[in-house]
């Protein structure tokens, strides 16, 4: 992760921030975030030589994803409460599969270019969970547990 803070910098991004060691990153720009994610698309591939797609939201954005939080009244472990960021809106056919899958136990709230996913017994046999990480939604996403996004949030925001 330092080195892609360093890419990122060296891009002309301003005040490069990473949380983990999945990709999260914060920076400052007034570009688009089309444009931002597209650089930063080019600065990988360049810099790494690997062919990573970047899903971009702005600091207002993210704090619109905590705001909502549809499932607060039931997710309560935030590492089993996962917010699926999507480069587009998902097609109606998409989201039908994902009520199929979904176990009794597990909720799912499509909002947007983001699907809320609460699944309580886990992921790692979730069918609802195994479709959300694929790459059969027809857009790219990327998830982040709860925990993650409210962080990433407190870090845009200069908490």
């Amino acid at each position: 992760m330092p080195k892609l803070r360093e890419a990122l910098a060296e891009a002309g991004f301003r005040e490069v921030q990473t949380y983990v060691q999945s990709g999260n990153v914060v920076l400052s720009s007034g570009a688009k975030p089309e444009t931002v994610a597209r650089k930063c698309e080019r600065t990988i591939a360049e810099r790494f030589g690997l062919e990573i797609p970047v899903i971009v939201r702005t600091r207002y954005e993210l704090a619109r994803v905590v705001e909502r939080n549809p499932l607060r009244d039931v997710a309560d472990d935030p590492k089993r409460y996962q917010v699926t960021f999507l480069d587009g809106k998902l097609g109606p056919e998409v989201v039908r599969k994902l009520e199929e899958v979904a176990a009794p136990s597990e909720r799912f709230v499509v909002d947007g270019r983001e699907v809320y996913a609460w699944t309580p017994a886990g992921v790692a046999r979730s069918k609802l969970w195994a479709l959300l990480a694929g790459r059969s939604l027809g857009v790219t996403a990327t998830a982040r547990n709860w925990t993650t996004v409210t962080t990433l949030l407190e870090l845009a925001s200069g908490s």
